[in-house]
């Protein structure tokens, strides 16, 4: 692999990470719109999982940015932003009293969010088989995965 591709994959990592690693952060200094969300799921103890969440995105987004464990973290992160998808960005939101302009604005932002999470999971899937490049801890360690 050329410098150049492995400053991509680089640049890719950085860009991959900053979302969890800032979302993560957000949810373990205050989980209560994460809590609320998890609620709304029907999900049971809604504000210890919104700090497991925050934990997990906070810690792997961590693991992307430096390129660590790079094959578990990467399907463990598809697996987590497809279920996140599925469970808290498909179907509709209807929220009692709000304007049906507004919640079609919701329902509408609720769709690019899943299709979002849906993306993100192919993104670290290629991450998880092609590794995280030569400027990774992984590289320092002699542990990529092996691409075909």
């Amino acid at each position: 692999m050329s410098n150049t591709q492995n400053i991509v994959i680089l640049v890719a990592r950085i860009l991959l990470a900053f979302m969890f690693i800032y979302s993560g952060f957000g949810k373990l200094t205050d989980p209560s719109g994460t809590a609320g969300m998890i609620t709304g799921a029907g999900l049971p103890a809604a504000t210890a999982l919104a700090y497991l969440a925050g934990l997990f995105e906070f810690v792997t987004g961590l693991a992307v940015l430096v390129g660590f464990q790079t094959k578990i973290v990467g399907w463990a992160l598809a697996l987590f932003c497809a279920f996140t998808g599925l469970v808290f960005h498909s179907g509709t939101v209807a929220v009692p009293g709000w304007p049906d302009a507004a919640l079609g604005w919701i329902n509408a932002l609720n769709g690019i969010m899943l299709m979002k999470n849906f993306t993100l999971a192919g993104a670290y899937i290629l991450l998880a088989t092609f590794g995280p490049g030569l400027y990774s801890i992984d590289a320092r360690r002699g542990a990529l995965p092996v691409a075909a």
